[in-house]
């Protein structure tokens, strides 16, 4: 792997490439510190520091610590991500949608410019309701996180809010377009590692005080290698269906005749189902959070805290369902079947059509769970570390599949490029594969 890195070096074009996106990044971490007008930022950081469970808390997981200063990145990517969810959920239910993804490239445009329009409309929706919660709360020393209330601070908190997510749509494209990797991916990627140092100093903080132990410290180390290696695993495993393609006598060539797979991931649905569910469990807690006069908003609260028995398995079920939701939204066996016989391929000993069709969802139906499982499993790992072993940070969950997973997914791509120009990829035996290979 280290050879890998020094041939990346080497290679001019894809130098340009890594600079560029190491440049962008830096952007994107220098906006994080440039502070929104109008908040205490003393008293914002005493919030987040007793409120990291709630939805203001997932926001800033996903922007990098930007909401917790409440800074030009507040709102970080995430209206992106849930308008991007939105559009593709849509295509499978708007027929005019449907026929845009399936125009090729014109119509990808398309569909990303009103990703692009939705995006923007999402921003100004979340920033004004952020803008209002921020109005209700205070921090544990009574101190109110707005100096000044009132429509001015939300109407500026919108306009700066929804330019700092849109600017960094636009640099997360940039480096799709002219980095290495996919830039969206990559900008939740740099917020989520730079949260790493404050957990690692943490962690030696502790162990210099002795409530930790440097045998536990080594044993964590370990387990986390353990379970980024399983990760790991989990996303490159996929069933591969044999294909077997019919010959074909065009004019006076033959064509066809050759062996072929379909490759059906264990995991279809990537970080989505735990972002939905985690979401959809923190929500009802927030909202509980604004009547802390009411005595079933604050049983709905206590009921609902992530390390409660109750939002565990309700977490769990919804992972398991939105797995299952958004593999048979992303994925049709039905048009795999029917493109399979338009051109002449059939998978062996079962028929074509219907019968092909009926095989592959059976197929998809029994991995599709197993990924689900593992999903949750890696979902619900904080909450035992925390609660069984004292771990002072978190470790698993969401962040870490994304960290993993869009690690792969650019290591993927530089090793086409070096590929494409000779040099030996990363890995000397076998070859890395993206998530949608």
């Amino acid at each position: 792997m280290l050879e890998g890195f020094q041939n990346a070096s080497r290679v001019p074009e894809l130098r340009r490439r890594l600079l560029f996106t190491f440049g962008m990044l830096a952007v994107c971490r220098i906006g994080v510190a440039i502070p929104t007008p109008g908040i205490d930022s003393a008293a914002l950081r005493m919030f987040f520091e007793s409120a990291a469970n709630n939805f203001f808390g997932l926001v800033n997981l996903f922007s990098g610590g930007a909401l917790e200063r409440f800074s030009i990145f507040a709102l970080g990517i995430m209206p992106y991500i849930s308008a991007s969810i939105i559009l593709q959920l849509l295509t499978v239910v708007v027929p005019y949608l449907e026929r845009l993804s399936k125009e090729g490239e014109v119509g990808r445009r398309k569909i990303t410019q009103y990703t692009r329009y939705g995006t923007v409309v999402l921003s100004l929706v979340q920033s004004l309701f952020i803008s209002i919660g921020l109005e209700q709360i205070q921090s544990p020393t009574g101190s109110s996180v707005v100096l000044n209330p009132g429509w001015s601070f939300r109407l500026m908190t919108m306009i700066t809010l929804s330019s700092g997510t849109s600017f960094l749509m636009w640099l997360g494209e940039q480096i799709t377009e002219r980095g290495i990797g996919n830039g969206i991916s990559l900008i939740i990627f740099a917020g989520i590692v730079a949260g790493f140092y404050s957990a690692t100093t943490t962690t030696l903080q502790f162990m210099n005080e002795g409530e930790i132990s440097l045998f536990v410290v080594i044993g964590l180390v370990i387990f986390m290698v353990a379970v980024v290696a399983a990760i790991i695993f989990m996303e490159r495993g996929q069933r591969r269906i044999p294909v077997q393609y019919a010959k074909r006598v065009v004019g006076r060539k033959m064509y066809g005749g050759q062996s072929s797979h379909l490759p059906l991931k264990i995991n279809t649905s990537g970080v989505i189902p735990p972002i939905f569910a985690s979401s959809i469990l923190i929500f009802p807690g927030t909202i509980a959070s604004f009547f802390p006069d009411s005595p079933i908003a604050v049983q709905a609260a206590e009921m609902l805290q992530p390390a409660s028995f109750v939002y565990n398995l309700l977490y769990i079920g919804l992972i398991i369902f939105f797995c299952y939701f958004y593999t048979a939204v992303t994925f049709n066996p039905v048009d795999v079947a029917d493109n399979m016989k338009k051109f002449g391929g059939y998978i062996p000993g079962i028929r074509p059509g219907a019968k092909t069709a009926d095989y592959i969802d059976r197929i998809l139906t029994r991995i599709t769970l197993g990924g689900a499982i593992y999903i949750a499993v890696v979902c619900i790992l904080p909450t035992i570390l925390i609660s069984r072993f004292n771990v002072t940070f978190f470790f698993g969950g969401t962040s870490l599949l994304i960290v993993v997973g869009v690690a792969l997914d650019t290591m993927a791509q530089m090793e086409t490029h070096l590929l494409t120009r000779n040099y030996e990829g990363f890995m000397k035996r076998g070859r890395l594969r993206g998530r949608r290979s």
